[in-house]
């Protein structure tokens, strides 16, 4: 800490061939949040992204596996600061509203504020197959986990130490905006969005995201991440489908067995055992992967405490009562 009232800003910029807009987005940053450090990525690109930013005034330093997903796992284990800004380096996002975002974070004692984009008019910067394709995977992440985001693949966020520290992180690529999503779901850690302007790129910058390739990931990253983090309902879904389908095909041989007293279809009935069988174990796994579930987010929840108290209870008056539950607050030895 920079002292109270002075936290210490990182703005994270992971970047891959953004030499056009790199520059513009470093000056940005550094003239919305005064004093703060702009930390560029370079994510092995080969059009001299890293001298161009380091020019500018960044801190650059360079990945050599590719994803952005790897690139921010290493920012987020190495960069220390009180409040993390995350942008992207295409400068399709709005350095203006960087004050605001942290402001919101300190002032409602927040972990993650994320921006909403807001593309107006500008088709353009963000198109109508991408819209439709964020309000699907919104809605879905809604119905699987309880809480509908307005933007979860946003790449502008604040975020607040404690948060960054006890992310685990897993993605490769463009996946990590889902992972910290429902990060902040899981742990039920308090969030905002404010809406903020999206820009279209500059002519010859191109996207680096791969619409269905990276689509298939995402969709995956969720469907893994429901699994591990709601395992109950995950394998009580398949224990449904499987205890149906025994259903379906075993009636007309329980029906014929009890009239006759014979079973001529002996396949059918040793398919709807099985089929049984698996909806017992389904529902078993589940129990058992539940309570381990909680045991990690036990863990999660102690890796967050252990990252130390937020900005704002930080500059909160000595003999405050969140002064004095953060100074009471102790973490159980493992």
């Amino acid at each position: 800490m920079g002292g109270i009232g002075t936290p210490r800003v990182a703005v994270l910029v992971p970047c891959y061939n953004e030499a056009l807009t790199v520059a513009k987005v470093v000056r940005d940053f550094k003239a919305a949040l005064p004093g703060c450090v702009v930390y560029v990525y370079d994510n092995r690109s080969s059009d001299g992204t890293g001298d161009i930013a380091r020019a500018a005034g960044a801190a650059v330093r360079r990945e050599e596996r590719p994803g952005k997903g790897g690139v921010m796992r290493r920012m987020f284990a190495e960069i220390d600061a009180d409040i993390y800004v995350v942008t992207d380096g295409d400068a399709t996002y709005d350095a203006t509203a960087a004050p605001s975002m942290v402001e919101r974070l300190m002032r409602d004692d927040l972990d993650v504020v994320t921006g909403v984009r807001d593309h107006g008019e500008r088709d353009a910067a963000y198109r109508r197959g991408h819209q439709l394709g964020n309000r699907a995977f919104n809605a879905l992440l809604g119905m699987l986990f309880g809480e509908r985001p307005a933007d979860m693949f946003s790449g502008y966020r604040a975020m607040s130490r404690r948060f960054v520290k006890s992310f685990p992180a897993e993605a490769r690529g463009f996946e990590i905006e889902t992972e910290l999503t429902v990060h902040a779901l899981e742990l039920r850690v308090p969030t905002a969005e404010m809406v903020t302007s999206y820009f279209e790129r500059p002519a010859g910058s191109t996207s680096k995201l791969s619409t269905y390739r990276d689509g298939l990931r995402i969709l995956y990253t969720m469907a893994r991440m429901f699994r591990d983090v709601r395992p109950l309902p995950f394998f009580f879904g398949f224990a449904i489908l499987f205890a149906v389908v025994g259903l379906w095909l075993g009636a007309e041989v329980v029906a014929e067995f009890i009239e006759t007293r014979l079973v001529s279809r002996l396949p059918t009935a040793v398919l709807a055992t099985g089929l049984m069988l698996l909806a017992s174990l389904s529902v078993a796994c589940g129990m058992i992967l539940d309570s381990v579930a909680r045991g990690r987010r036990e863990a999660k929840r102690l890796a967050y405490l252990a990252a130390g108290a937020s900005v704002a209870a930080q500059s909160d008056p000595p003999g405050s009562p969140r002064k004095v539950a953060s100074a009471n607050a102790t973490v159980p030895s493992p």
